[in-house]
């Protein structure tokens, strides 16, 4: 912390974080922040030899990138700190599979006056779909199923599910669907699936079932029981007519854990954490680690921040019983850009490929046809800057038409965001990665995902 500058904020009542959606919805905001901080900063010029997440760290202007105008980064976030809007941030840019830029600022706790660090632990909530996503294709890869591959055949409690007409509780109207919901409809959110915090009769019924979407909040033994309930609650819409952000993502780690025998944690740690070396990834945090995982905040109604989640409370000090595909992973930055850097390399990175160069291109690509509409995800009403020229890929948005977005990613790039306000982005076109990491819940509070993409392609010179 800068001399002559301190900041505290009230530190609320602990609360069970994993039931992020539903909390975002009613939990009463009502403590203030009683004065803002400076930030504390890392990153900086890069040396001969450095790394960060063991990728070379080097000068902007060897990967076409300008140092000049990657320098805007910082106190555009910054400023954000020292309103005392944010506690902190991490930003990161590659190019060329070079780290140009990263840097830490702020808090990862501000009453403690603990600094962000580059090795700081995110709660990435639905960073986690693209994950899980990969996780599925690799099943794909090895020819267990195709995308159009009826769910029921992997998980047979699908086989009678139906789809909500009319009603609520025990009045509700229900018809077969007019046709099954297929496996690539649980990543592109097309398989009529909800989720509780989006209201609406179905959601009601998956509240009164437990099916919160988030691991603590349900009463279930394992991933296989969540799902075995999900199915028997009725679909919100006729799969394949509609885009409605969902548990899809749950219900894929569960198609994971059928066809490969093993848990889905276990499946994603020795086929894509283990390999790509993202050694802080996991569904919990282990206590020698505790140390690093960031306070998660949410706004006041002043304009300041109130503790949300406190590590010493936090639900992810214990491993999960159900391991959640769209929401369950913590990760840092320097993790979150292995994986990142690995879709832009298409598939491979250090020597180790995960997928093949043409199934990321087909991640990445649009699955959402004309019957979707311009703006497919303005269902989805949270302030997350989904607009027209954006699609859906397999398990993140897929950029059609840079013009219609109003900003600068090139067509074809990839990417997602958290719950607690983490983004990060893959363009291929450009051979980039991107990515901004804090702890602010809800996201959409701050337009920092179109601050971060604008930041990073202004430096862009070659």
């Amino acid at each position: 912390m800068k001399p002559g500058c301190s900041a505290t904020t009230e530190r609320g009542t602990p609360m069970r974080q994993r039931r992020v959606f539903t909390v975002i919805l009613t939990a009463s905001l009502g403590c203030v922040l009683l004065a803002a901080c400076a930030s504390q900063e890392s990153g900086g010029a890069a040396g001969a030899g450095e790394t960060f997440a063991g990728l070379p760290r080097v000068a902007p202007e060897t990967a076409g990138m300008s140092s000049e105008r990657l320098d805007r980064i910082r106190p555009a976030f910054e400023s954000y700190v020292t309103d005392g809007k944010l506690s902190g941030v991490v930003t990161v840019v590659s190019r060329g599979g070079q780290v140009v830029h990263v840097e830490a600022s702020g808090h990862q706790d501000v009453e403690a006056g603990e600094p962000m660090a580059e090795d700081t632990i995110f709660r990435m909530y639905s960073m986690t779909k693209p994950v899980a996503s990969a996780a599925l294709m690799i099943l794909w890869e090895e020819g267990h199923f195709l995308l159009s591959t009826p769910l029921a055949q992997v998980l047979p409690e699908f086989a009678d599910t139906e789809v909500y007409v009319s009603g609520e509780g025990d009045d509700m109207e229900t018809e077969p669907p007019r046709r099954p919901i297929v496996i690539r409809d649980l990543m592109t959110h097309t398989s009529g699936l909800t989720y509780t915090f989006i209201p609406s009769p179905v959601a009601a019924s998956y509240a009164a079932a437990g099916l919160e979407g988030s691991a603590d909040a349900v009463p279930h033994d394992d991933l296989e029981h969540y799902v075995q309930e999900l199915a028997k609650q009725p679909l919100l819409a006729h799969p394949g007519t509609a885009w409605n952000y969902s548990v899809g993502l749950e219900v894929a780690g569960r198609v994971v854990e059928v066809v490969s025998g093993q848990s889905f944690r276990d499946f994603l740690k020795e086929r894509i954490f283990d390999p790509l070396g993202m050694v802080d990834t996991d569904f919990y945090v282990p206590d020698e680690k505790l140390d690093r995982l960031a306070v998660n905040y949410a706004p006041t109604p002043e304009g300041g921040i109130v503790v949300f989640d406190d590590p010493e409370t936090s639900a992810y000090r214990k491993p999960p019983k159900v391991e959640m595909g769209g929401s369950g992973l913590v990760a840092t930055a320097g993790d979150y850009l292995r994986f990142a850097q690995m879709l832009a390399n298409g598939g491979e990175l250090d020597g180790v490929r995960i997928l093949g160069t043409q199934t990321v291109a087909l991640m990445t690509d649009n699955h959402l046809g004309s019957a979707y509409g311009p703006s497919p995800m303005s269902s989805l009403n949270l302030d997350m800057g989904m607009s027209e020229g954006m699609g859906y890929g397999l398990g993140g948005y897929s950029i059609t038409d840079t013009g219609l977005t109003g900003l600068p990613a090139s067509p074809g790039t990839y990417g997602w965001g958290g719950a607690a306000s983490t983004d990060f982005l893959v363009d291929t076109e450009e051979d980039l990665v991107a990515m901004v990491l804090t702890q602010l819940l809800p996201t959409g509070t701050y337009p920092l995902r179109p601050t971060m993409e604008v930041l990073t392609y202004q430096a862009i010179v070659e």
